[in-house]
């Protein structure tokens, strides 16, 4: 199960740092003039979770595989593209492709770095990018109502609860506001989703800071903050020239830089907990001899779809599913002894899945 979270944000604000540190790479040319990442990079990166380290030491397994998630470096952002400015039609094309958007916001100042509106501003670059969005969303949903509208006088169901998540998604639209804050009911989940509105996508604003704020945020990381919560978003403060620092260092210097810093951890790890977050996803895991793993479902996912993250033939198949609570699982020293202390389930169809659950599937082929 592949999900994917695209960086977005004005040229020359961090976004290919980011990645970069993100992805432990150099394929996306970080360069101080616009444009400089035309195609979309894309990096897989490991979710981290000590858990999954625990858990393999307990079943002395040979192989750990983390859960995995992509990261797109998407072209830089001007003024005008939802009318094809710059790089604009590829650039909105390429955020449709994406799951959930981290808008980085450049919360510094540096005079060696221009900035393509020649001032430091994190809410008016979070504007340019939201109202391009919204442009397009505007454009996309004009185009279409007329024919949804059409079906629906002439009494197709599904057409007249589209229309009505149609008109007030331009509501909102036309009043500068994005249509993640569309107030809608659980059954109209999924038609809103088909709508695939570039502004209803889960959103977080990264917040570039310098070093010396990236322990406790600034002036203009609150001001995003506040911004973040009028539009229904997540906000999170992080160096990315700190996190290219990390990059290249050993895991065994890690720590001591981050020390150094006041921090407990890179930010990047916090960033990818967040976007897991924004995406409601959560973790589970098998763990044996040959190799422990997390896998990567919804909440509110049940056992047959946890086990279909495995093979298709699992979910087809299910029969049941052993479950160990991983606190149980590690306090009790693995499988056989949880087992022995009665703490392994066998959950049927109807089981929902919690975070950290340790599962072993039984099936028809």
């Amino acid at each position: 199960m592949a999900f994917k979270m695209g960086i977005v944000g004005l040229p020359n604000v961090g976004k290919s740092t980011l990645f970069n540190a993100l992805t432990r790479t150099a394929n996306a040319q970080a360069a101080n003039f616009p444009f400089c990442t035309i195609e979309p990079n894309t990096g897989e990166v490991a979710v981290p979770d000590y858990r999954l380290d625990k858990l393999a030491v307990i079943a002395k397994s040979q192989q750990v595989i983390p859960a995995r998630m992509s990261f797109v470096d998407i072209a830089g952002l001007v003024k005008g593209a939802s009318k094809g400015e710059g790089l604009g039609n590829q650039f909105l094309a390429n955020i449709r492709e994406c799951d959930a958007i981290a808008y980085v916001l450049r919360c510094f100042e540096d005079g060696n770095i221009i900035h393509v509106a020649n001032k430091v501003d994190p809410i008016a670059d979070a504007e340019v990018v939201e109202t391009e969005l919204m442009l397009a969303d505007l454009e996309s949903l004009e185009k279409r109502r007329n024919a949804v509208e059409k079906k629906a006088k002439g009494g197709d169901k599904e057409s007249k609860v589209v229309l009505d998540l149609i008109d007030r998604s331009l509501v909102l639209l036309r009043d500068g506001k994005s249509a993640r804050l569309v107030e809608r009911s659980a059954d109209e989940e999924k038609p809103f989703r088909e709508l695939q509105l570039l502004t209803s996508k889960p959103a977080l604003y990264v917040c570039n800071v310098d070093e010396g704020s990236a322990a406790t945020g600034n002036a203009m990381t609150k001001q995003v903050e506040a911004y973040a919560k009028q539009h229904n978003a997540a906000v999170i403060v992080i160096s990315a020239e700190i996190e290219s620092q990390l990059a290249q260092l050993p895991d065994t210097e890690q720590k001591e830089y981050l020390e150094s810093l006041g921090l407990n951890e890179p930010g990047l790890n916090r960033l990818i907990r967040e976007a897991y977050q924004l995406l409601g996803l959560q973790t589970y895991f098998t763990a044996g001899p040959k190799e422990a793993r997390a896998w990567t479902i919804h909440k509110g996912d049940r056992a047959p779809q946890a086990a279909g993250v495995i093979h298709t033939d699992f979910e087809r198949g299910f029969i049941r599913a052993q479950t160990i609570g991983y606190d149980d699982y590690v306090a009790l020293g693995g499988e056989v002894p949880a087992k022995e202390a009665g703490k392994a389930r066998d959950e049927g169809k109807e089981y929902v899945v919690k975070d950290g659950d340790v599962m072993l599937f039984k099936f028809n082929t």
